[in-house]
């Protein structure tokens, strides 16, 4: 058993030559560091705030603006304020949105740029967008997730278990939001929320301001599970609520709260019906985005904040899943925008779905991005399920597009100004602002790439014309390689995309002596609904067959591939992958690492699984046929497992429970647990030597015919 403790301090990267690959890549937080990010234009479009440290391998953000007239300027250094520990619900806010920078990770900006505020280890800041000036406000120190009352003078925040309000009458509780149970909380988003459906807030100013809707979670029904820190055996184990599939979810209610005087009545939003609370949006209309435990239906419903009273608008159901669309929806003057699954994903306009292309599906719709000043719907859009394009869409669902197809793009627009961050599969990121007047700024990136070109070949392969990308060594003379298999392989996460960093990692194996195929089959997004329904009820078959094919067909059309020498890696749903492949597949997989793998379905949460396998206790044999553990005595081949022991999403026992079936199954492997490691191991030097050791492995069980590593 091998064992890698990161509780330690974490070697800083100044002091460290960042020369190789593996440590480029974990001191740069896999490039991201330095790169303009989390951007908000005001709603005159005239300005836009942003983040970005100072340098490649700074991981500290600070906050920056600029004008459509001028140039960015600094408005906080991050480095002003340094120390302090982050309060525990930072810790689990961070952990949810995969954060691992530091600094201001993120800030709440009033409608007209004029102020934003952000938490920096507990303490709640404000910064005069005009004069940059810096005001730390009164609060209890303990400050989480601050925002502005709409057209006053107060800020409100989430304090431990409820809602405080700090503001020219000083700091205070709001009334009836503490102290009334252990397990009930004001104001926060209960773990699957967060978790699974893109909902990290559980407070929403009234327009008018002076009240809120609220939500009040109970976790008390919900199963307690405890996260040890085996290698501090004096440290009392973490207590966390987890709603394991097929369990009990957190009780959720939404208010109407007065910041001065409290709850006063309750949205009625049919819970009976409706378990999940997915979306709350008080706007031009008061919102609510509802789902059913099975997921099948999806309401939006419109609330009366002066009864509670809510009436539904609309109601879309699926056989399979009903799936939960970000940013939508938006209220427009022509009705209700939305994205939905109606033979393809695509706009609805009042439940009325629009043509987009040909009609035929070709494009498909990847995200609602907003409004353009005349009410047209901006979205992007594939053209191909490999790239993102900005595209301008009419009330009858014609596109006309904004960026290139081919490229990858994302976007944030108001006020007619839209920043767009483009990526390709050869040069460097870029953002750019695209004024409301015409102009353009681009704005500076710090970050820095992987130091080495990482361009692979793309392919369309097997009959199921799967879309893949192939990394060769650099100057490669056509002499076969051992194969590796590098999938995230499930829903809601794509590998194959025109992005060059995105294969940063595949090509350094590349150069390590490895052919590496990335493949996305069915199940992942950016193909339709169909294709990702193709896993309804079964996590395991087609999603390993994909794998299997596309490697067969890609070694039909480049003979470098040899398949007598096939490993495969891949984290969390591509942990699962890799386990499974090696389980079941050892006719054509020979080698397996395993990162942070959900092992047994019935241990991982509620609202993802419940969605693609249904409910353990009406189908047990969805879970028993996705599950690797009855498989444990199939292992042949070699399988090094990773797990974070303090991830609180993939617990460690996934891991755990199945080595323990494998030993009892008389099979070797190895095990590498992560002491204080969570889901996304953070720490620079567990990230920079996972990749050495994961290299080594694939190495010692599959060769290589290009004699010693590379030293990149």
């Amino acid at each position: 058993m091998s064992i890698l403790t990161s509780e330690s301090a974490d070697e800083s990267s100044s002091s460290v030559a960042i020369s190789t690959f593996p440590r480029r890549h974990a001191a740069s937080r896999r490039f991201t560091l330095g790169a303009p990010r989390s951007f908000s234009v005001s709603e005159d479009g005239l300005q836009v705030l942003f983040l970005r440290s100072d340098g490649a391998f700074d991981s500290a953000n600070s906050l920056w603006v600029i004008e459509r007239s001028g140039d960015a300027r600094k408005l906080f250094d991050a480095k002003a304020l340094t120390g302090g520990e982050l309060t525990d619900a930072e810790k689990a806010r961070r952990e949810r949105l995969r954060e691992q920078a530091g600094g201001v990770v993120s800030y709440n900006a009033r409608s007209d740029g004029s102020e934003a505020l952000f938490v920096l280890s507990g303490s709640l800041l404000k910064v005069l967008v005009g004069s940059a000036e810096t005001i730390e406000l009164e609060s209890d120190g303990n400050a989480f997730d601050p925002t502005f009352e709409p057209g006053g003078d107060r800020v409100a925040y989430v304090s431990g278990a409820g809602l405080r309000v700090t503001g020219p009458d000083g700091d205070g509780e709001v009334p009836g939001t503490f102290a009334e149970s252990e397990t009930v909380t004001w104001g926060t988003a209960e773990f699957v929320a967060a978790e699974e459906m893109g909902r990290s807030r559980g407070y929403w100013w009234d327009p008018s301001g002076g009240r809120m809707a609220a939500t009040r979670v109970d976790t008390s029904p919900v199963e307690k599970w405890w996260i040890a820190a085996p290698a501090d055996p004096a440290a009392n184990p973490r207590e966390i609520r987890y709603p394991a599939a097929g369990t009990a979810n957190a009780e959720v209610e939404l208010w109407i709260v007065d910041i001065d005087t409290g709850p006063q009545h309750a949205i009625d939003w049919t819970r009976n019906e409706f378990e999940y609370l997915a979306k709350v949006s008080w706007g031009e209309r008061f919102l609510l985005t509802v789902q059913t435990r099975d997921q099948r239906t999806l309401a939006v419903l419109e609330v009366d904040p002066e009864t509670g009273e809510t009436s539904e608008i609309l109601r879309l159901s699926d056989d399979h899943w009903v799936e939960l669309q970000a940013n939508t929806p938006l209220v427009a003057e022509s009705g209700l925008v939305m994205v939905v699954d109606d033979q393809y994903r695509r706009l609805s306009l009042d439940g009325r779905p629009l043509e987009h292309g040909d009609g035929s599906g070709s494009v498909q719709v990847r995200s609602l991005i907003g409004l353009s000043p005349d009410g047209q719907p901006l979205v992007t859009v594939t053209t191909d399920g490999t790239d993102s394009v900005l595209a301008a869409a009419s009330s009858s669902g014609e596109l006309t597009f904004l960026s290139d197809e081919g490229d990858f793009v994302r976007g944030v627009t108001a006020g007619g100004t839209t920043v767009v961050n483009t990526a390709t599969p050869e040069n460097d990121p870029t953002a750019t602002i695209q004024w409301n007047d015409g102009s353009t700024t681009e704005l500076e990136s710090l970050a820095e790439g992987p130091g080495f070109s990482c361009t692979p070949s793309f392919h369309v392969l097997g009959e199921r014309k799967l879309n893949g990308a192939l990394c060769l060594p650099t100057g490669h003379d056509g002499s076969p390689l051992p194969v590796l298999l590098d999938p995230y392989g499930g829903p809601h996460a794509q590998r194959v995309l025109r992005v060059r960093n995105a294969y940063a990692t595949s090509q350094w194996f590349a150069e390590q002596g490895f052919a590496v195929l990335v493949v996305d089959g069915r199940g992942t997004p950016g193909r339709g609904p169909a294709f990702e329904r193709e896993i309804f009820g079964d996590f395991a078959s087609k999603v390993l067959d994909d794998q299997i094919d596309a490697l067969h067909a890609m070694a039909e059309q480049r003979s470098e591939l040899d398949l007598t020498r096939v490993g495969i890696r891949g984290w969390s749903f591509g942990g699962y992958l890799a386990a499974l492949a090696a389980l079941r597949r050892p006719d054509a997989i020979h080698a397996a690492i395993a990162g942070a793998p959900v092992t047994e379905w019935r241990l991982y949460d509620t609202h993802y699984t419940e969605r693609y396998l249904g409910h353990p206790d009406l189908v047990p044999e969805h879970y028993e046929q996705s599950s690797l553990l009855p498989d444990a005595a199939r292992l042949e081949r070699p399988l090094m497992l990773i797990h974070g022991l303090a991830d609180d999403n993939v617990v460690a026992a996934h891991t755990l429970q199945f080595s323990r079936a494998l030993l009892e199954a008389g099979r070797p492997h190895e095990v590498l647990p992560l002491s204080g490691v969570t889901h996304m191991t953070p720490q620079e030097n567990v990230a920079e030597n996972l990749l050495h050791l994961q290299r080594d492995f694939l190495l010692s069980h599959l060769g290589s015919d290009r004699g010693e590593p590379s030293g990149l």
